[in-house]
């Protein structure tokens, strides 16, 4: 048996030696006690499985540039309607997965169905206020109707304190989480990381750049003077600031710089204000997390531990309803699902948009 911890020790003392072993028996049992009704245990896992297994074939795990980046839920336009497809039907099928947008960074995207097989895929409308992208999958009627069942969004909205699950594209659990806040907007400061100057020229001047930043990053020099963004002339800085804070968390933009007497395009990419003034300690505690974890319209504040790439699933509540998506991992305790009433307005509109019917 291992050596007891120093607060078992304590309550030994002289006791005779049966009397030691019982108290320490006790302990392990406690221990082990705790241990089994934690809510990431496996016990638990295997108590709400059954409720993930109802909605299997209806997550995949998205794949761009070789890695995984996010899950994906399979949806469709009328979420009334189920109505299957002809299982003979040898002509291609479109099948529709939304995900999280701001993980993907370009062709080739593919989707890894439940039985590991995977499919290529392509972006066919998004959604830059929600972090939405809509995947189209051309394949036959008979997989669609067997891995790639779309889900049926419930619009109801869990009270706090409620156990939320979320599935993989196996079915398995890979977190169970509790509400902690009722759907609310989520604001963001995205920033590109520099300090302007007004100059009586067009545009603004780079003062100063914060270490770490995206403009950091992307090889910003102070002195630098930015005279358009993504192609769009900026007349001074009170627009260089307008239009950089219309920008959300993760996005890439081209900043058009003079410097030295030459112009120069530069990418640079927003990240999160809040992230950029952390500490090294603050970091490791949140560990790692998306890339964009803000500036939601309508987000249910959950606690389930997730990955950055677990993000895009759907989210369960107890009774197995479909209530929202996992958009974001923002903190140590914190992540993010966009709602289904938020959702199932998005869906149906980015369908329509990618010409479907």
């Amino acid at each position: 048996m291992a050596a007891p911890n120093i607060a078992a020790a304590q309550d030994l003392g002289d006791s005779p030696e049966w009397l030691q072993r019982r108290r320490l028996l006790d302990h392990a049992i406690q221990r082990r006690d705790a241990i089994v009704n934690r809510r990431d245990s496996s016990a638990m896992m295997r108590l709400v499985h059954p409720i993930a297994e109802s909605i299997e074939g209806s997550v995949v795990e998205v794949i761009n540039s070789g890695r995984p980046v996010a899950l994906g839920t399979v949806v469709q336009k009328d979420q009334s309607s189920n109505e299957p497809l002809a299982a003979d039907s040898a002509d291609k099928v479109d099948a529709y997965i939304l995900t999280k947008r701001s993980e993907l960074s370009g062709d080739p995207i593919r989707v890894r169905l439940a039985d590991g097989r995977l499919l290529p895929a392509r972006v066919a409308a998004v959604r830059r206020a929600s972090d939405l992208a809509l995947l189209v999958v051309q394949t036959d009627a008979n997989t669609v109707q067997t891995s790639l069942k779309p889900v049926t969004f419930e619009r109801f909205v869990p009270l706090i304190g409620s156990f939320l699950i979320s599935p993989d594209r196996s079915a398995r659990v890979i977190g169970l989480g509790v509400v902690g806040a009722a759907p609310r907007k989520v604001a963001h400061k995205g920033r590109l990381g520099i300090e302007l100057q007004r100059i009586e020229e067009i545009g603004a001047r780079v003062r100063n750049i914060i270490p770490n930043s995206g403009a950091d990053e992307a090889g910003l020099e102070r002195g630098d003077r930015i005279i358009a963004i993504d192609g769009r002339t900026q007349s001074n800085v009170d627009k260089v600031v307008s239009t950089l804070n219309s920008m959300f968390p993760g996005e890439v933009v081209q900043l058009t710089i003079e410097r030295d007497g030459n112009t120069v395009d530069i990418p640079a990419r927003l990240s999160e204000y809040a992230v950029m003034q952390e500490s090294e300690n603050d970091a490791r505690v949140n560990g790692a997390r998306n890339v964009r974890l803000s500036g939601f319209e309508q987000a249910i504040q959950h606690d389930t531990v997730l990955n950055p790439e677990q993000c895009g699933g759907p989210i369960l509540d107890a009774e197995g309803r479909v209530i929202g998506i996992n958009i974001a991992r923002a903190g140590r305790v914190v992540s993010y699902a966009l709602t289904a009433s938020l959702v199932s307005a998005e869906v149906s509109s980015m369908i329509a948009e990618a010409g479907g019917k």
